[in-house]
C-alpha cells in the first residue's frame, strides 16, 4: 500500500504492488502522515481485492500497529475513499466497509469517480475545518 501524501491532505495510495513489497515503508509513511498533527483524507483508485491474502505475519503486524495509533487514526484520517466506476462493486464493498471501519477506526467512502472522491473529501476536510473554527 504505497502512499503518496504530495498532495497533503490528500493522501493516495495504492494497493498495486509486487510481492517483495516493503509494507514497513508503508507503515512509516503513514505515521509521518500522522505526526503531521493535521486531518487528512486517504484516497486510492485501486481497492483491495478479496484474492489479496496476507501472512499470519502481517496480520499481527498490522493489528499491533493499528491498535498503537488507534487514536491518531480516528481523530486525523477523515476517511478512506475508494474510486469504484462499477455500482455493483460499489454495492459489493459496502459490508467490507462496516468491517473496515471498526478495524482501523475510520470510514470507507465510495465514489464513482476521481471527481466524485475529490468533492467528497474536499467536504470532510472543509467540515473538520469548520468544527475545529467554531
Amino acid at each position: 500500500m504505497p502512499l503518496d501524501s504530495t498532495n497533503f491532505p490528500l493522501v493516495w495510495m495504492s494497493y498495486d504492488h509486487g510481492p517483495d513489497h516493503d509494507h514497513d515503508e508503508d507503515f512509516e509513511a503513514l505515521e509521518a502522515n500522522l505526526k503531521r498533527g493535521a486531518p487528512f483524507v486517504v484516497l486510492t483508485d485501486s481497492a483491495p481485492t478479496e484474492d489479496h491474502e496476507h501472512s499470519q505475519e502481517e496480520k499481527k503486524r498490522t493489528s499491533l500497529w493499528m491498535k498503537k495509533h488507534k487514536a491518531e487514526l480516528r481523530t486525523l484520517v477523515l476517511a478512506m475513499i475508494v474510486i469504484e466506476p462499477s455500482a455493483a462493486k460499489r454495492l459489493a464493498f459496502k459490508p467490507f466497509g462496516v468491517a473496515f471501519a471498526k478495524f482501523w477506526g475510520y470510514p470507507m467512502r465510495l465514489a464513482s469517480s476521481r471527481e466524485e472522491a475529490m468533492e467528497i473529501a474536499g467536504k470532510l476536510l472543509s467540515e473538520r475545518a469548520g468544527s475545529a473554527t467554531a
